[in-house]
């Protein structure tokens, strides 16, 4: 007959169980949430939010996939294939404006640290004329960078063909491999650096003609967050968290190693990174937080390139919700 364990036994098991688990709620009853991003610098503060286990202090279970281009991204947010999306705000608009699928961007983040990056032979811009610049999707978000980008060089867009491949890691390998159909092209840290590293050249920043601007975004459809909005909140409040532990320069080290082993990067390019997205007046915006000023010109962007609204921009409040963020940072 087996031998039933003593209460002290059990008693010990249980403890060794909770002493063995992550800090917060127990796994099996965190919410699980599926988000879904592009490799890059956008999922500095996720990685260091899991990093320091702050989804599992909020209840959370969050898986991170990554997208081969925003239209992926988009359509699978619409389907709900995944809960959140981290993605440039105009994605979110042309979710609305084309696709007419009610999502909402529910923090801010960062603007996009966006280069324009060409072939080692161009000299200028102008150059470009009669050559292929590869885009993500041709209508939305950094394709509409670039080409404002060209028609301040003086170039329309009859001028230069579009071609689509996908997200900055696809046009990174365009470049390096297709250059007949990759003259040039969009791309953020760190690609840039790897871009250089290459051989080919870095043309400036590419919000140069069109001032602030807002890219880095959290989206969500609007009856999602409404019927999950306590997990939203807590989504938001985590990453905030990770995000203020990874401005905190003392933490320096310790984040440029988290680039190295999360985003597979070389410890310079990640130490490089990280200066990059910490600068004060560059960087990442504290506590996520969105610019309006810097929405109202992604607006105008697609209204004067690709004539949406008559070319006159509407007001941005259809496109956005701060009230999930505002209580998060209240229970901060």
């Amino acid at each position: 007959m087996q031998k039933l364990p003593t209460r002290r036994a059990v008693l010990m098991a249980g403890a060794a169980l909770a002493a063995s688990a992550p800090t917060g709620v127990a796994g099996q009853d965190r919410t699980p949430l599926k988000v879904m991003s592009f490799p890059g610098l956008s999922n500095f503060p996720h990685y260091a939010a899991e990093h320091k286990a702050l989804f599992a202090r909020h209840g959370l279970a969050v898986e991170l996939l990554y997208t081969p281009s925003s239209t992926v991204q988009r359509e699978g947010l619409a389907r709900g294939d995944h809960q959140i999306i981290q993605t440039a705000a105009d994605n979110s608009v042309a979710m609305v404006e084309m696709a007419k699928a009610d999502a909402i961007i529910v923090t801010g983040g960062d603007n996009g640290f966006n280069r324009i990056i060409v072939q080692p032979e161009i000299a200028s811009l102008a150059d470009l004329r009669g050559r292929t610049v590869a885009v993500d999707a041709p209508n939305t978000a950094y394709a509409l960078l670039l080409y404002k980008a060209l028609k301040a060089a003086g170039l329309s867009r009859g001028d230069y063909s579009v071609n689509a491949v996908g997200g900055t890691t696809e046009r990174l390998n365009a470049m390096k491999t297709d250059k007949a159909h990759a003259a040039a092209a969009v791309m953020n840290v760190p690609f840039n650096f790897s871009a250089t590293a290459a051989g080919l050249k870095d043309l400036g920043s590419a919000t140069a003609a069109v001032g602030a601007y807002q890219a880095g975004a959290v989206v969500v459809m609007r009856r999602w967050a409404e019927a999950n909005s306590d997990a939203l909140v807590r989504y938001i409040a985590a990453v905030v968290e990770g995000r203020r532990w990874l401005l905190d320069r003392a933490n320096r080290g310790e984040a440029v190693q988290l680039l190295v082993d999360k985003a597979r990067l070389p410890p310079a390019i990640a130490a490089r990174a990280y200066d990059v997205v910490t600068d004060p007046v560059e960087g990442f915006r504290k506590d996520a937080g969105f610019d309006m000023e810097g929405f109202k010109n992604v607006l105008r962007l697609r209204a004067e390139i690709e004539g949406q609204w008559g070319g006159i921009p509407p007001a941005p409040d259809r496109y956005i919700d701060l009230s999930y963020y505002d209580k998060a940072l209240a229970g901060l």
